[in-house]
C-alpha cells in the first residue's frame, strides 16, 4: 500500500505533532509528496503566523491556507443552533462542530491535488480521530487515512523533539506543555493540567479568553439579538453576516465572563475526559434562540425540537455530520425555524446571560386570552369538561382499582 501513496494531503497546525508528521510521512512511504492543509475556522491570529514557512521547512512541498470561518459559522453552527444540541447538558460543541467543515476542505484539496492519502495528528485516544475518517468515508472513500499516532513508536513530546532534533527541523516547542488547546471562532476548550484531576478546581490558568465572572463589571450590559428563519442576523440593530454576529458577541460577552462550562463527559471511544470550555458569543446565541422559541413554539413542537437537540447533539459528537439522519434532522429544524423570527434583549452580568425582554410578530402570546384581569375571549367553565377527558385514563385505573377490591 505504501509504494502506491506519492502524494498525502496533512491536516497541519503548525504545533509539535503535526510537525514532526511531515518527515514521517516522507520516510514511511517513499519520499512521497506532502502537501499541510491549514483550516482557518477563526483560531487565534498567532497559530497561523509564519504556518506556511514553517511547514516547508519540515519539508511539506507546499502549504495550502483555506479560510472557512463564515462557512464555518453559517454552515454548520447555525444549522446546529436551529436543533438546540447540546451534548450531556453543557457542551455546545465547539470543536464536534469545526470537524466536518475540516474534513470536507481537506478532502477538496487532496482531489485538487491529485493525493492518494490524507493524513491527521489525531490520537488513538480522542474522539477527532473517528470525525475526521468518518467524514473522509462519506466524501471521498478512496483515500486511504493514515493516523501516525497509531503507526509510530513514539510516545512522548520528548520524543518527537529528538525525532525533529535529529532531522535538524526548527520547532519553537518545548517539553512544558501544560494543556491542550482547540480554538476556533465558537469557542476555546482546554484539558491536562490540573484538569486531570477532577477535585482539583480550574485555575485562572485554564480560562483565557473570558473575564473571571467576579472580576466582571459591575454593571450589566444589555445586548440586542434579531433573529430570522432561527438565525442571529443582527446584533444591537446592526446587520451582519453570520460570522460577524458571532465575532460581535465574543466581544461583548467574553468581557462579562459569560460561557465558561467545566465538564467531565463521555468521549466517543468510550472513556470520561474533564474539559474546560469557552464559549461567550455561542453562549448568547442559544439563549437568543431559545427565548424566541418561548413565544413562537407551540407545545408539541417544541417538545420535538428538543427531541432533535438530543439526537443531533450526540451525532455531532461522534462525527456523523455527513450522513443521512443529519440531513433529516436538519430538514426538520429548518422547517420549525421558517417561522422563528423576533428581537431579543440580553443582560450579560458576571457570566449570566438573561432573556430580559422578547417580541415577534409570530408570536402564539396573547395577553387577551392569559390575563389575570378580565376578558371576553375565554370561558373558564370550559375547562371542566377538558380536565374530564384529559384525566379520563386515571379516573378509568382508579374505578377498576376499586372494582377489584370489592
Amino acid at each position: 500500500m505504501a509504494e502506491e501513496i506519492k502524494k498525502v494531503v496533512l491536516a497541519y497546525s503548525g504545533g509539535l505533532d503535526t510537525s514532526s508528521i511531515v518527515p514521517w510521512l516522507k520516510e514511511n512511504y517513499n519520499n512521497c509528496e506532502v502537501i499541510c492543509f491549514v483550516a482557518d475556522v477563526g483560531q487565534e491570529r498567532d497559530d497561523l503566523e509564519g504556518i506556511e514557512e514553517k511547514a516547508k521547512q519540515s519539508g511539506a512541498s507546499k502549504c495550502v491556507i483555506k479560510d472557512l470561518r463564515e462557512e464555518f459559522v453559517k454552515n454548520y453552527v447555525y444549522p446546529t443552533l436551529k436543533t438546540g444540541a447540546v451534548y450531556e447538558g453543557s457542551y455546545l460543541l465547539g470543536t464536534s462542530m469545526a470537524r466536518p467543515v475540516i474534513a470536507k476542505a481537506m478532502v477538496e484539496v487532496a482531489l485538487e491535488e491529485g493525493a492518494q492519502a490524507v493524513a491527521h495528528g489525531c490520537t488513538g485516544k480522542g474522539n477527532d480521530q473517528v470525525r475526521f475518517e468518518g467524514a473522509v468515508a462519506a466524501l471521498a472513500p478512496q483515500l486511504q487515512v493514515i493516523a501516525p499516532w497509531r503507526m509510530w513508536k513514539m510516545r512522548s513530546r520528548e520524543d518527537l523533539l529528538n525525532y525533529l532534533a535529529e532531522r535538524h527541523i526548527p520547532c519553537k516547542a518545548t517539553l512544558k506543555k501544560i494543556y491542550s488547546r482547540d480554538a476556533n471562532a465558537w469557542h476555546i476548550s482546554t484539558e491536562g493540567g490540573e484538569l486531570e484531576d477532577t477535585w482539583n478546581r480550574a485555575t485562572e490558568n485554564v480560562w483565557t479568553w473570558t473575564v473571571d465572572p467576579e472580576k466582571a463589571p459591575d454593571q450589566p450590559e444589555y445586548v440586542s439579538v434579531k433573529v430570522e428563519n432561527g438565525e442571529v442576523v443582527a446584533v444591537n440593530d446592526k446587520a451582519m453576516s453570520a460570522y460577524e454576529c458571532l465575532n460581535t458577541l465574543n466581544e461583548i460577552a467574553a468581557k462579562h465572563g459569560v460561557g465558561r462550562v467545566d465538564i467531565t463527559e463521555n468521549r466517543l471511544v468510550g472513556m470520561k475526559s474533564r474539559g474546560c470550555y469557552e464559549t461567550p458569543g455561542g453562549t448568547v446565541m442559544m439563549a437568543a434562540l431559545r427565548a424566541v422559541e418561548e413565544l413562537i413554539l407551540d407545545k408539541t413542537t417544541r417538545n420535538w425540537r428538543e427531541r432533535l437537540g438530543l439526537e443531533f447533539a450526540q451525532l455531532v459528537y461522534d462525527g456523523r455530520w455527513f450522513t443521512p439522519l443529519c440531513k433529516a434532522i436538519l430538514a426538520s429544524a429548518n422547517a420549525i425555524a421558517e417561522d422563528l423570527r423576533g428581537e431579543v434583549v440580553l443582560k450579560l452580568y458576571k457570566g449570566t446571560v438573561t432573556a430580559v425582554q422578547k417580541r415577534s410578530d409570530n408570536s402564539l402570546f396573547n395577553v387577551d386570552f392569559c390575563t389575570f384581569g378580565e376578558d371576553d375571549v375565554y370561558d373558564q367553565s370550559h375547562a371542566d369538561g377538558f380536565i374530564r377527558l384529559y384525566s379520563l385514563p386515571s379516573r378509568i385505573r382508579a374505578i377498576n382499582d376499586q372494582n377489584k377490591k370489592a
